[in-house]
């Protein structure tokens, strides 16, 4: 048996989508879809979905974050495997069987699924997040799952073995800390790129700087655990140099290249003022429900 989680905040509107997208699969295992949300008016949804799928079961979290909402719900679960996404976005058709294959060599304890945006590549804020998900994060798992190094996981859709891990830190991004933790008890992490989960991306400077900034205060947080320090991390400033080049070649029109281009001081931007407010305001990554209205 497997275990789906959803873990929604506000979201009534894209809720049952995200629901759909899991229990019209042809899942290869018997599951339960557990869907944890804190807010009436999503969880009024989800009720009407359980009317007619037995399989899906109401968390009502306490509204404290993801991470808070995670641990509560951990000891709970009753598959083997567990697979996590986000009430925000879909998943594709036969998404679980692609994560779950991975599972059978029992060396992987982690798999990461590949986010790909919903956002028009016709505005600049649209190819930002296609050059991110295409030549930045994909690419960066598929060199890293080739040289079995350790690689981060995409908190939209991933999953990993039950009865390892019993908690986590809530004050570190959930998606960075899990596969730590089972990277030093000696598991692989494993990339499946044909999981594909559909996100809508920020549409606006102010939505894509606030996403960016809180996305790397979550991995900057790893530094304030001693037994953090030495591990190995994907998305640092300084991978970021050595690695960001390879973006120069996700253009096709002159438009594009433009654009690309504009991207690297901004980006810049985002890690300076993360290190601002990590290393000298102390201001670090806390969990809680956050909402990016651009995503909506």
């Amino acid at each position: 048996m497997i275990s789906i989680v959803i873990t929604s905040y506000k979201e009534p509107k894209t809720i049952g989508k995200a629901i759909e997208s899991f229990i019209y699969q042809n899942i290869s295992q018997k599951y339960e879809l557990v869907v944890s949300a804190p807010d009436k008016e999503t969880l009024d949804v989800v009720r009407t979905y359980q009317k007619k799928h037995k399989q899906i079961k109401i968390f009502k979290d306490p509204g404290k974050g993801k991470s808070y909402a995670l641990n509560l719900l951990l000891p709970k679960l009753k598959g083997k495997i567990i697979i996590l996404s986000d009430g925000d976005v879909y998943v594709s058709e036969n998404s679980v069987n692609e994560l779950l294959k991975f599972f059978e060599n029992p060396k992987v304890g982690v798999v990461t699924g590949r986010p790909v945006s919903l956002n028009s590549k016709n505005n600049i804020f649209g190819y930002w997040s296609h050059l991110l998900c295409d030549a930045g994060a994909h690419q960066a798992r598929l060199r890293r799952a080739k040289k079995n190094q350790f690689l981060e996981c995409s908190g939209y859709l991933w999953a990993f073995r039950n009865n390892i891990i019993k908690n986590f830190p809530k004050d570190i991004a959930e998606d960075t800390v899990v596969p730590i933790l089972f990277w030093q008890k000696g598991y692989k992490i494993a990339y499946s790129p044909k999981a594909e989960v559909y996100v809508k991306f920020p549409s606006n400077l102010h939505d894509f700087i606030e996403q960016k900034k809180r996305t790397a205060k979550g991995h900057e947080s790893l530094q304030k655990y001693p037994e953090f320090k030495n591990v190995p991390r994907m998305k640092t400033f300084k991978n970021e140099i050595l690695e960001g080049w390879t973006a120069l070649f996700y253009p096709k029109t002159l438009k594009e290249v433009i654009w690309t281009l504009l991207l690297f001081p901004l980006r810049f931007y985002i890690w300076i003022l993360t290190l601002y407010h990590t290393k000298i305001k102390k201001a670090h990554y806390t969990d809680g429900w956050k909402r990016v209205e651009s995503t909506k």
